[in-house]
């Protein structure tokens, strides 16, 4: 009952309602009299055969009559699951409109209130009790044509931390950016979370709840789980591209530096968030006129996150002419205990690359004589970029942001969490407390900003910037690992984009309506990366070029013809 299908004609067995009922295929009112003919649809549709045009405007006129975006957001979600050519068209024509409600904040909301707005299951929830099913699971037909995976265990939900099976609109919604993004057919992605339980309170009470109700799986069981997981997919799909989404601290980097050299992945959190970060950084430098190796650097926040911004940060200050010990010097990385110095109990092992010498802060005057906090190192270590992501609103105080405008004429600021609720500080607040000079960028989207007697949009430092273009350019080349390379190239290439390079007083990132042509600026620079390093076969530039444009999927119905059901032959 599969589809197959070449570049020109869809052939399936499916008809009538069974037709329509598969996301994939059906095409609504656009189903021509001939298709109508062939799939038993008279009776089923109206009369009128409509176009894609048509449908999109039908489609965005009724979401636009919704006031809230959750509402917007389960709007989305279930044309998502009616008709995915609307839903993926509507979304690339309109997608700094909808970005916000397909992914960061609305998401957010979405995945906590996951088990209120589940209609129709999409993609897989793998749990402890079906362990030894998994492969069986994995071996469904519907599942023959998967090339990228993204996969969360729910602990780390953006900033809202554990919502146990409601993680799993964090993978369809990273997809449906794939799509639109980086044009990867549908058909090909699939979203899972690893629904090993959850310690929060409510959802376990919530008599709604969809998830395995069971306190959160740690320890080895946890990762014998998420071995059978990661084997079953390797024998599965050996050249698939599987994504890590939404662990928690102490799972997100131990599991990908795990698995890294077993197949082609990579944690989006941490190697992401790190490539845009340094992308948008590397673009500030236009803007501000600091040299990369003079940056001084504070991240508050020093979780998988901030260590991974911190890590390739590094790389580039060390491509700068710095050495590896200088360039580690250069951070200051703030958690709940202050500034992570030499000595400290409980540092994780991806943090001690970056702790400071405890003799850095002896000599500091402290509000706290027990704790250097961020103020305290801002103060005294004069950071040129202060990064956030901690979770924590609020957390760049007007204190904070004063001194860093004190002591720079364009201090860079980027409270990158998400969602909105979680940002460590407005950028409207930003503006005002550094006196208008800070160049600012946030994890999620927030109004313009009135400068020079404008609008000025925010540039929304957020993840979909790179990781749609890595995917594309990793698949587009079968690459057989993401290496740490491949996502420094990725930076450089956000960075080439950048409208500031040619104007200090533009933005600093492209603007969203431009991510599907970023994605694929990223992809080139991932592609050829990935085969200077052998990690693809040696091809030509213009081969790449041609592998990624083929890669390139576009919402559009295709004509339809119908076969046998292998089922009925067989009776």
């Amino acid at each position: 009952m599969t589809a197959a299908h070449d570049a020109r004609t869809v052939a399936t067995a499916l008809s009538g309602y069974h037709l329509m009922a598969d996301p994939l295929l059906n095409k609504g009112t656009a189903f021509t009299e001939a298709e109508r003919d062939a799939f038993d649809l008279h009776g089923l549709l109206p009369p009128n055969i409509g176009t894609l045009d048509e449908q999109v405007a039908r489609r965005l006129q009724a979401l636009r009559g919704f006031s809230e975006p959750l509402e917007r957001y389960a709007f989305l979600r279930e044309l998502q699951d009616t008709n995915e050519t609307v839903f993926f068209a509507l979304l690339v024509q309109n997608i700094e409109e909808l970005l916000p409600i397909v992914y960061t904040p609305t998401v957010g909301d979405g995945c906590q209130q996951f088990s209120r707005l589940f209609r129709k299951p999409r993609g897989l929830f793998l749990s402890p009790p079906h362990q030894a099913r998994i492969d069986q699971i994995l071996a469904n037909p519907r599942f023959d044509r998967v090339e990228a995976i993204v996969v969360t265990d729910g602990e780390r939900i953006l900033g809202l931390g554990d919502q146990g099976a409601g993680g799993m609109g964090i993978p369809i919604g990273k997809l449906a950016l794939y799509t639109a993004c980086g044009g990867l057919d549908p058909a090909t992605t699939l979203p899972v979370i690893l629904d090993v339980g959850t310690d929060n309170p409510d959802r376990l009470a919530d008599p709604l709840y969809v998830g395995w109700r069971h306190e959160r799986v740690r320890g080895q069981a946890y990762d014998d789980f998420v071995e059978a997981f990661v084997s079953a997919v390797s024998r599965r799909w050996p050249h698939v591209l599987l994504q890590w989404e939404d662990f928690a601290k102490n799972n997100a980097t131990r599991l990908l530096e795990r698995y890294r050299d077993r197949l082609c992945t990579f944690n989006d959190d941490v190697q992401g968030t790190a490539a845009v970060a340094t992308g948008t950084l590397l673009s500030a430098i236009n803007v501000t006129g600091v040299p990369l190796k003079d940056q001084r650097i504070a991240v508050l926040g020093a979780g998988s996150a901030g260590c991974g911004i911190a890590g390739l940060i590094q790389r580039a200050l060390v491509e700068a002419g710095l050495s590896q010990a200088e360039a580690a010097r250069r951070f200051y990385l703030v958690d709940r205990p202050g500034l992570l110095v030499q000595g400290m109990n409980d540092i994780a092992p991806f943090q001690e690359p970056f702790l400071q010498p405890r003799a850095v802060a002896a000599a500091w005057t402290l509000d706290q004589p027990d704790k250097v906090a961020l103020l305290d190192v801002v103060r005294n270590a004069a950071p040129t970029v202060l990064i956030g992501v901690s979770g924590q609103p609020g957390a760049f105080s007007q204190a904070v942001v004063r001194e860093m405008a004190a002591r720079h004429a364009r201090p860079v600021i980027f409270p990158l969490s998400n969602p909105t609720s979680r940002a460590e500080a407005t950028p409207q607040d930003v503006a005002a407390w550094s006196d208008g000079r800070a160049v600012i960028g946030t994890g999620s989207p927030f109004p313009p900003l009135e400068r020079a007697g404008g609008r000025f949009k925010v540039d929304q430092t957020n993840n979909s910037y790179i990781f749609p273009g890595v995917g594309l350019g990793a698949l587009a080349v079968q690459a057989r690992r993401i290496t740490d390379g491949m996502m420094m190239e990725a930076a450089k290439a956000l960075a080439q984009a950048s409208p500031a390079r040619g104007d200090p007083t533009a933005n600093l990132l492209p603007p969203v309506s431009d991510l599907r042509a970023v994605a694929v600026t990223v992809a080139r620079a991932v592609a050829l990366q990935a085969i200077r390093e052998g990690q693809a076969a040696d091809l030509p530039a213009a081969v790449v070029e041609t592998a990624i444009a083929a890669r390139m999927w576009t919402p559009a119905y295709r004509p339809y013809a119908r076969i046998p059901d292998p089922l009925l032959l067989g009776q």
